[in-house]
């Protein structure tokens, strides 16, 4: 089963949970190593520079083997703000990003944040992840998505 480990609070784990159902929300915690296949994992961070500070140094434990049993399937970062990143933020995320094998940008989701229904306001990012996600676990024979 997919696991969707928030990199600091408030990163919006719940929020991609019921938009994409099928996973759990990790706690921001890794995963713990057990017998058997890797837990595939998906880092969710938002896009601020805390945010991206705390994905980066959630990628870097990866990297280094300190997270035994872990797939790391790649890291979404979610808006932080209506609008385009100021230019040292997108750079930052550009440069966290590249530690990922895969990342996706969501944008800001105004009818989110007034409490409607993320499954019914998918924005085209994680429609695309959705697809990622359904053809990585029909091609692996799991059925855990």
């Amino acid at each position: 089963m997919l696991t969707w480990v928030g990199c600091h609070g408030g990163a919006g784990v719940t929020t991609l949970e019921r938009a994409l159902p099928g996973g759990r929300d990790g706690s921001r915690m890794w995963p713990t190593a057990v017998p058997g296949p890797s837990v595939p994992v998906l880092l969710v961070c938002r896009s601020h520079v805390s945010g991206l500070m705390a994905a980066q140094m959630a990628v870097r434990q990866w990297a280094s083997g300190s997270v035994p049993g872990v797939d790391l399937l790649g890291l979404v970062v979610v808006a932080d703000a209506p609008g385009s990143m100021p230019r040292p933020i997108k750079d930052l995320a550009t440069l966290v990003r590249g530690g990922a094998s895969r990342s996706w940008l969501v944008p800001w989701v105004e009818p989110w944040r007034l409490g409607e229904d993320p499954a019914a306001h998918l924005p085209r990012p994680l429609a695309r992840l959705r697809s990622e996600l359904a053809h990585t676990f029909t091609s692996t024979g799991s059925s855990h998505a």
